[in-house]
């Protein structure tokens, strides 16, 4: 990986990273056609950098913190907000987060125990997080008016709290595993 930080991937990574208050407010606001508008654009973005630094070479380590880190964030903010409207229910939003502050706490106990982790993102979790960006602007297209199948928003929501569930679990293991060799 480049040690370059200043790449057209990393640069696009942050631009997402600051739509996130963004189409917050726009949620707030109740411009939810402004917010899906963004938010698709954000999701395009996450896929673009991804291309663009394998493509070109443009990887670099700042990157593969920082693009999960603008995924998880607005993902988690979006949900928080969805959930504060009572587009999803709050269990949902709870197990979204949950997760993530395991993870989180994870890696920091590794950290402080000396026994450094490096979570790379398991095809469980990519599958997931594709999910997610798939049911956050479902819900927010719902919302903008623009079409509405409660089956398919509720199939959604069980979806990606399985997918939650397994990730946390494949999680689990990895870093289990990680620590019992650590402690050997």
């Amino acid at each position: 990986m480049g040690k370059n930080v200043y790449t057209l991937p990393n640069l696009i990574t942050l631009a997402r990273l600051f739509t996130v208050p963004l189409i917050i407010y726009l949620i707030v606001l109740g411009n939810w056609t402004a917010a899906l508008v963004l938010f698709i654009l954000a999701g395009i973005s996450d896929a673009v950098d991804g291309i663009i630094a394998r493509k070109y070479g443009l990887g670099s380590e700042v990157g593969a913190y920082l693009d999960p880190i603008s995924d998880k964030v607005l993902l988690t903010a979006v949900f928080i907000a969805l959930g504060y409207y009572e587009v999803v229910p709050i269990w949902f939003v709870f197990l979204v987060v949950a997760r993530d502050a395991l993870i989180i706490g994870a890696v920091v106990l590794s950290t402080i125990m000396g026994a450094d982790v490096v979570i790379k993102p398991l095809m469980i979790s990519k599958a997931n997080t594709l999910v997610q960006i798939g049911l956050a602007a479902y819900l927010i297209a719902m919302k903008a008016g623009f079409f509405s199948i409660p089956i398919l928003g509720s199939a959604l929501i069980y979806i990606v709290a399985a997918l939650t569930l397994a990730s946390t679990a494949a999680y689990c293991v990895v870093w289990f595993r990680h620590m019992a060799e650590y402690e050997d």
